[in-house]
């Protein structure tokens, strides 16, 4: 059995520094020199230089279209609470927000930087998937994003603000930031091995990776107990990695076809 500690870290000046925005800051330092080391030892070392001039933007372009997509899901909420769109040191970053836009913002400076776009999906989705693994941690500072209740040794306990009215008189719950921390590390291994040996059919890793991911996904969340939106009974991040797979798994095929002639 397991606690979160906190969700605030230290204050300066009183202001409180949250764990989640620390631990996101980390995640993404990481994944941005992961890009860079990836693509600078499987496909040019000098424009490997682009994707440090490059991060910031896609950073602040990536954070926002992950929370605009989580603020979508959850409109009923944000209609109600508009000036909580701009509050998100206590977490409310999705995932799927941060790969649909960020996949576009990299085709846009993919022809910008005049670089492959393939080979840059390659890289970054591939370091995502260890930011991610890093950033689940987040979830767990803030007490979120948990599963339903539980009696297993590694059960998270949740404290009762945080509870779901159905679940009040639980204090056990399924760790399901850890699960899919861990799998998503497992991922990132094998991506960075596919990487490796087939870096010369660009966007297969990419392709693997919105698999796996999303596999991945859909398991965590057969978990998970804060789901608002749902649609014809599956929650949204269910069916949005459905289309993710069907997607990687069309992409697959392009690439081993066109490969093959």
């Amino acid at each position: 059995m397991f606690q979160s500690p906190s969700d605030i870290a230290f204050n300066i000046f009183g202001f409180p520094v949250y764990f989640y925005g620390i631990i996101m800051a980390i995640s993404i330092f990481i994944g941005v020199y992961t890009s860079y080391f990836l693509y600078k030892k499987f496909y040019d070392s000098v424009d490997a230089e682009k994707i440090i001039d490059m991060s910031p933007f896609l950073i602040i372009i990536g954070v926002l279209g992950a929370r605009l997509y989580y603020c979508l899901v959850n409109y009923s909420y944000y209609i109600a609470h508009p000036f909580e769109i701009l509050n998100i040191r206590q977490g409310g970053l999705s995932v799927h927000g941060m790969i649909i836009i960020g996949i576009a913002a990299l085709y846009v400076f993919s022809k910008v930087y005049k670089m492959s776009f393939l080979k840059l999906l390659d890289v970054f989705l591939c370091a995502s998937a260890l930011c991610q693994s890093i950033g689940r941690w987040g979830n767990f500072f803030n007490s979120e994003a948990f599963g339903t209740p539980t009696n297993l040794p590694w059960k998270l306990f949740i404290p009762v603000s945080q509870r779901p009215l159905e679940y009040m008189n639980f204090e056990y719950f399924h760790p399901t930031f850890l699960y899919e921390s861990i799998l998503d590390l497992l991922i990132f291994i094998i991506l960075v091995f596919v990487l490796r040996k087939y870096y010369k059919y660009s966007g297969m890793t990419a392709c693997i990776y919105l698999i796996l991911y999303s596999i991945a996904r859909i398991f965590v969340e057969y978990f998970r107990t804060d789901s608002i939106l749902n649609i014809a009974g599956f929650p949204v991040a269910q069916v949005m990695s459905f289309a993710l797979i069907l997607a990687g798994i069309f992409g697959l095929l392009a690439i081993l076809r066109n490969k093959g002639k």
